[in-house]
């Protein structure tokens, strides 16, 4: 995707739709498909911290329930332009493989650009066990 701003947009909006009562730091996510769809996602906090899931899970999960089978893809949107979570940083890794990663503030124009190797350059991997 040359153009990345539309997924960026999805990625807002869906930050938009972030349940987070307790950190009061919504995020929003949308992964691109090898098919062109776009399936975005935020993070749903609880109580019970274990069971809280970031955005960047969402989307992803979400792209793989409906048969997506490769993601082009990432944009992650916070107020400051946080990075993914550890347990974010693997997923992408193992369910994405080497994909751009676009991360951008709630009102940043200019979002920065990293790949999956950039975030995780030491990612756990079974097949290497």
């Amino acid at each position: 995707m040359a153009d990345h701003s539309e997924l960026i947009e999805q990625a807002r909006l869906a930050q938009g739709r972030a349940r987070a009562p307790h950190s009061g730091y919504p995020v929003g996510a949308a992964v691109l498909t090898e098919s062109g769809n776009i399936y975005p996602g935020c993070n749903i906090e609880s109580g019970a911290f274990p069971t809280t899931i970031c955005a960047e899970r969402v989307a992803i999960f979400a792209s793989i329930a409906a048969g997506e089978k490769n993601i082009q893809a990432l944009a992650i949107v916070t107020r400051d332009g946080g990075m993914p979570c550890g347990a974010c940083r693997q997923v992408i890794y193992e369910q994405c493989g080497e994909i751009p990663i676009y991360v951008a503030g709630t009102d940043d124009p200019n979002p920065k650009a990293f790949t999956t190797s950039q975030l995780l350059p030491f990612p756990f991997d079974f097949q290497q066990l």
